[in-house]
């Protein structure tokens, strides 16, 4: 076993110990599962209409469900996520158990490394059970698949720079809640910079703070459309955020 599989290990066996995993999936799917609800409810709504109204209807599930889906998740991911990662750091400063693992023979990028990878993993598994709603639909509609698995492709990286931003808010204090609020502020600052990357419009500048922001580029991945530039964009600001949270872990090893 390699020394990040054992951080793992170690994350994974410390995170279904706790109730907060269960709590917050329990959530998640509650959630996803309501908002489905009312989607496809919605969809049903406008069949019936346009039954009555033209004697015949056909309506885009990808459009009136999928699509609305996964934008609603967003919001839900910006308040899960940080509660799923706020242990990661904070509890081993509590515990006092910190110190032992800075003088333990792994690397800080392995530490840091199998902290992000578990809890994803445990994200993934959340996504994995979200994949009943397609399915089912799919026994009683037709719809183009491509829309959805971009539209997951897109809960995964966004849920990906979600966690490494809790990664690294978590790395900063040894308090849970307080870990969980700086990820919620760091998180819903990236949000509110997509309005104002809106309000100056198509500058050099407004460009800019848009791509910056995650929403736009979550935003295309809804609408089935994968870009060179958005994959760029989560991949380099997962490993920014996880250099962040190496040198915050480095910089306490020497305190």
């Amino acid at each position: 076993m390699t020394p990040v599989q054992a951080v793992i290990a170690k994350e994974l066996r410390g995170c279904f110990v706790s109730p907060i995993v269960y709590v917050v999936g329990a959530v998640f799917l509650l959630i996803f599962g309501f908002l489905s609800y009312l989607y496809v409810g919605f969809a049903s709504a406008q069949a019936i209409q346009l039954m009555q109204m033209q004697g015949g209807a056909q309506i885009n599930l990808n459009d009136l469900v999928f699509r609305n889906l996964f934008a609603s998740m967003r919001l839900v991911l910006l308040i899960i996520l940080p509660i799923l990662t706020m242990r990661l750091f904070a509890e081993e400063r509590k515990l006092r158990t910190f110190e032992l693992l800075m003088t333990s023979p792994i690397s800080i990028m392995e530490i840091v490394t199998g902290k992000f990878v578990s809890v994803f993993l445990i994200y993934l598994g959340l996504l994995g059970l979200t994949g009943l709603v397609p399915t089912v639909l799919m026994l009683f509609s037709d719809f183009d698949w491509n829309p959805v698995l971009t539209g997951y492709l897109g809960m995964a990286l966004l849920g990906a720079l979600f966690l490494s931003v809790g990664v690294f808010a978590s790395a900063l204090t040894e308090n849970q809640i307080v870990a969980a609020f700086v990820s919620f502020g760091f998180l819903l600052t990236g949000w509110l910079i997509s309005g104002l990357g809106s309000l100056l419009g198509d500058t050099p500048s407004g460009r800019a703070i848009a791509y910056v922001s995650f929403m736009e580029h979550y935003d295309r991945l809804v609408r089935g459309l994968i870009d060179t530039s958005d994959l760029v964009y989560f991949g380099s600001s997962l490993i920014f955020m996880l250099f962040l949270t190496h040198r915050v872990v480095e910089s306490a090893r020497w305190k």
